[in-house]
């Protein structure tokens, strides 16, 4: 058979395998062309254009060029309904294609023996030596290898009875080698016999394929009703997987297991269990390729995992795969999905993905303010304190804050520093001075509050309470700091006086008397500006200045009152004492005491008689002198008692007053 015979025979059987090949037949009839349009061209239409295709063969090398053209043959020969434009196009494109993969080379003629047919460039093979023709294959070798090949594809079918798509890769293999076999003309028989054993080297390779298929991860997911879990270190947390199927195909004999790991970095959760592997039978098919179908067909499975406790502060990505089958064959590699759960690690833990060099700054707590209820702290009551604290981070929350209140006065330091017979100026009276905050957001306030008691014996002075703090970041543990508030104490001044003694308590108008009493300072606060004064109808004078008065010191009042009128009443005399505080506040105190103030007593008869003259003294001179001395004594004693009435006539209508006002008091009420 000539070299066109080869390839009209080729050409022909190539179009028949295109259609599905049964065991033990070589060709099957065509599908006929769909109608359309336009006109479908001839069958010898359609093999002159497979015929131009394979003549590329002849004009490019390569197995590139080679797949080309059988791709292009396959495309005729699978399409139903085929047009002239269409193939026209289809040869046009393969052309120019196969003018960018290949290298133009000359036909491939056996040589000749023949000197001058190397200069015959029409001549035919006939040219050619009978001894170089016969070593290249021939198209009984060709047949050979067709038989070899076919016969060996259909014993791996009825031996594998692989799936359709590998039915399918079996003949692609099949079609390629048939057309390079077809065409290759300077293929001697080795070469033929080596490829063949290629050929079935690739059939066995497609074969083995069989039951496996591909992940179907775009397929498989997870609905969006799934909510990101929280936990904390150490404790249990649920994880729902609820896994949708996507893809038209029922998946089935499922298997799903976590992707558990020792590193913290990666994994969160404690391996307490020997397997976390869960399996079901089936997840149906999404036929209507809606999603709201394909989560009313979810599954749903959960995991109790316990966090571990060095587990860190952040979202973790939890990662799980899904093997499964479908339409009875394994998936070579398992799905993927992920979900995520927030973890919150111990302060100080650290975060996930933030490195271990980062440099966060400390968080302070400051002490703002503070108030106690009453407003002013007197030794031995009890107060209520109210201490203002901010976390002053803009970006950094602090946690497990814990407070404890100190206030500590006096002691004894020794020479390594530490201070002992300490005492504590105040004292919780719940027994506890320390307080506690779970947590402080960034730039948040806080208000302590603690019902405490002065100790009695304080003395006047401002005390310091100490507010150490201890807390917690995501980053850092046990941080520390410390602040200070004064809190001033104040004490009850007191005094005590002695019995006052009073020399005479009875005199007459003119007279003075002697008052003589101690003041002793009882209390804890120095009294200043320590004064008494008297204060009476009956008397005047006797201010007394005694100056400051130390705790336990003692002041003498040494005084002397003049009596100015007869006492009109028991003889009451207040003894005023005044004191200033530490602020100059005036105290002011009354002592009573007891004083009679009487009348000078008047002699009327001797204002009436006239007193005897010695006779001898006689004379006009002498009884002058005795009338000018007797007068100056009765006007003195008239005024002396005409002074006296004045004064009892005020002091009766001051009494007066004083009664009618205490009435109308009285009726008033």
């Amino acid at each position: 058979m000539n070299r066109i015979g080869r390839r009209i025979l080729v050409t022909g059987l190539a179009f028949c395998l295109a259609a599905p090949v049964l065991p033990g037949t070589m060709m099957v009839r065509a599908t006929e062309p769909a109608a359309t349009t336009e006109a479908a061209p001839s069958e010898e239409e359609i093999n002159a254009a497979k015929e131009k295709l394979m003549e590329l063969l002849d004009k490019y090398s390569g197995e590139k060029i080679k797949q080309l053209v059988s791709d292009a043959i396959k495309k005729i020969n699978q399409k139903d309904d085929i047009t002239t434009t269409w193939l026209d196009d289809l040869i046009a494109d393969t052309e120019e294609q196969a003018k960018i993969w290949g290298a133009q080379t000359a036909p491939t003629t056996p040589p000749s023996t023949d000197s001058s047919s190397g200069n015959s460039s029409g001549s035919s093979s006939s040219g050619s030596s009978d001894s170089d023709e016969d070593d290249y294959i021939d198209d009984d070798m060709r047949e050979d290898a067709y038989v070899e090949l076919i016969n060996y594809k259909d014993s791996l079918i009825a031996r594998e009875n692989p799936e359709q798509y590998i039915l399918d890769e079996l003949d692609d293999i099949f079609y390629s080698a048939n057309v390079y076999i077809a065409n290759s003309e300077t293929l001697t028989e080795e070469q033929l016999w080596a490829y063949v054993g290629t050929i079935k080297g690739q059939m066995d390779a497609a074969v083995e394929k069989s039951g496996s298929v591909t992940t179907t991860t775009e397929f498989l997911t997870l609905a969006d009703n799934w909510q990101t879990p929280v936990v904390s270190y150490g404790q249990q947390v649920n994880i729902v997987l609820p896994l949708i199927n996507l893809g038209e195909e029922w998946l089935t004999d499922l298997l799903v297991e976590p992707e558990v790991s020792n590193d913290v970095n990666e994994w969160p959760f404690k391996p307490d269990s020997t397997g976390y592997t869960q399996n079901f039978n089936e997840i149906p098919g999404c036929a209507t390729k809606l999603y709201e179908e394909a989560v009313f067909n979810r599954r749903e499975l959960t995991w109790t995992f316990t966090a571990r406790e060095d587990v860190l502060t952040g979202y973790y990505p939890l990662k799980f795969k899904v093997w499964y089958s479908k339409d009875g064959i394994r998936c070579e590699e398992p799905a993927e999905v992920s979900v995520y759960v927030y973890c919150q690690g111990k302060p100080g833990s650290g975060r996930i993905g933030m490195s271990e060099q980062t440099n966060v700054s400390q968080p302070r707590i400051v002490v703002t303010g503070f108030e106690t209820d009453p407003a002013e702290v007197y030794a031995g009551d009890t107060f209520m304190l109210n201490i203002h604290v901010k976390n002053t981070s803009p970006d950094t929350a602090v946690n497990n804050v814990l407070f404890d209140l100190e206030a500590v006065e006096g002691g004894t330091e020794s020479s390594s520093g530490t201070v002992t017979n300490s005492y504590a100026a105040f004292l919780p009276t719940s027994g506890s001075s320390s307080i506690y905050i779970d947590r402080m957001p960034a730039g948040s306030t806080s208000d302590l509050k603690i019902e405490m008691q002065a100790k009695a014996d304080l003395s006047q002075k401002p005390y310091v309470v100490t507010v150490k703090m201890k807390y917690d970041t995501d980053l850092k543990a046990d941080l520390t700091d410390e602040a200070k508030v004064s809190i001033p104490v104040k004490q009850e001044s007191k005094y005590d006086s002695s019995t006052p003694e009073i020399n005479p308590s009875n005199i007459m108008v003119g007279e003075q008397s002697n008052v003589m009493f101690q003041i002793y300072n009882t209390g804890k606060t120095t009294l200043y500006n320590v004064q008494v004064k008297f204060e009476a109808d009956s008397v005047e004078g006797g201010d007394t200045f005694i100056g400051n008065l130390q705790p336990g010191a003692t002041g003498n009042v040494d005084a002397m009152v003049t009596g100015i009128a007869a006492t009109m009443d028991d003889g009451t005399v207040k003894a005023v004492i005044t004191y200033e505080d530490e602020a100059g506040n005036q105290t002011r105190e009354e002592k009573n005491i007891t004083i009679f103030v009487s009348d000078i007593p008047v002699d009327d008869g001797m204002m009436m008689d006239p007193m005897p003259m010695e006779e001898e003294k006689t004379g006009p001179g002498m009884g002058v002198v005795i009338a000018i001395a007797l007068g100056i004594v009765v006007v003195a004693a008239a005024a002396v008692v005409a002074m006296l009435r004045i004064r009892k006539k005020k002091k009766a209508a001051k009494q007066l007053a004083e009664d009618l006002m205490d009435l109308d008091k009285d009726e008033t009420l």
